[in-house]
């Protein structure tokens, strides 16, 4: 009987070929003493410190990530807060040594992807899996460029859970964001890793890396490949990534609220313009105002999928693409209405 594990060799050669290894680059200052450099063996004076000039800009490498090849014309995913800062140059190298500097064609905000492109043709690729069908405890394989230094690090686990949602912090803009669906792997994933694939014993990409938790050992999360190759077909077909849009704003309800407010219902999405200037709770011409939403209505579920606030209206929602007709389960006037909506683009 074979063991997974022989298997992973013949995986990752088959696949390193097309992982790369994304370089983050920026002009930062130059400073220097307008007292010249100490003699050799002296400090420099305690009050020199305090007398720094600048001295033009320097190209330094700032950061790192990884990625890998979707189609032999120059496609690569990674994950978008890798290529987040726009004055930064970014460079794809490949496991040839070959160079490339790196046009960013997309970037979705809600699942952390970006699409790059590089001139290249005749490229190795990663081949895409099926998300929808990972099961606990199958054997993963993740690659990429470990603390931006060890470049194709190969690590192996299985997956721990499913539909893990984290909040995970930005070291460019220092915001937290939170992502959903998450494959969780205690296959080792370290910063540098991120954007890079994780594979299953076929050798297709299941999961993009994304994140680990810090102070915890062996807790590393992926995001599912079926959102990125909804943004691929999006890419291709329109030129743009498409996310799906309602139109309402929403309170998430829980037992708190409906205590402290005296609500009818403590599980369920509340449209409510919540107070914001110039907010309103439907969106005029939206899909949930020609669907016939109102302030004060509560959606209980979308196509027969509950809101709760561990799998909320937003996180449903994201899970349709343009131009699908959901249905809507609502609580309205003490009685519950069905109602449907054409998924419009948001804009």
């Amino acid at each position: 009987m074979a063991i997974p594990g022989e298997n992973i060799p013949k995986l990752v050669k088959k696949v390193l070929p097309a992982v790369v290894t994304i370089t983050v680059s920026k002009f930062l200052p130059v400073f220097e003493s307008p007292f010249g450099v100490p003699p050799l063996g002296e400090q420099p004076q305690e009050f020199e410190e305090y007398f720094m000039v600048p001295k033009g800009k320097k190209k330094a490498q700032v950061g790192g990530g990884s990625g890998f090849i979707v189609d032999s014309s120059g496609l690569i995913l990674t994950n978008r807060h890798v290529v987040a800062d726009p004055n930064a140059e970014y460079i794809a190298l490949l496991s040839n040594d070959k160079k490339y500097k790196i046009e960013i064609l997309a970037k979705d905000p809600i699942n952390d992807i970006a699409v790059l492109k590089i001139p290249a043709r005749g490229l190795p690729v990663v081949e895409l899996g099926n998300s929808s069908a990972i099961e606990l405890g199958q054997t993963v394989t993740a690659i990429g460029n470990s603390l931006g230094i060890f470049r194709n690090t190969v690590s192996v686990g299985v997956v721990s859970g499913l539909s893990r949602q984290i909040s995970a912090f930005s070291a460019f803009d220092q915001k937290a964001q939170k992502l959903r669906g998450l494959i969780q792997t205690d296959a080792a994933i370290n910063p540098g890793n991120s954007g890079g694939p994780l594979i299953d014993l076929e050798g297709k990409a299941i999961g993009v890396n994304a994140a680990m938790v810090l102070m915890a050992e062996n807790i590393g999360f992926a995001l599912p490949i079926n959102a990125a190759k909804r943004d691929l077909q999006d890419l291709k077909g329109y030129g743009r990534i498409r996310l799906p849009f309602l139109g309402v704003r929403y309170v998430q309800l829980n037992q708190p609220l409906k205590k402290k407010y005296n609500l009818p219902l403590s599980q369920g999405a509340l449209v409510i313009s919540e107070g914001m200037p110039e907010g309103e709770a439907v969106v005029k011409g939206s899909s949930a105002d020609k669907a016939g939403l109102k302030e004060g209505d509560i959606v209980l579920n979308l196509n027969k999928e509950e809101i709760t606030e561990e799998n909320s209206l937003e996180d449903i929602l994201h899970k349709f693409s343009v131009g699908d007709t959901i249905e809507l389960r609502v609580f309205r006037n003490d009685r519950e209405i069905t109602c449907k909506a054409v998924i419009q683009e948001k804009k």
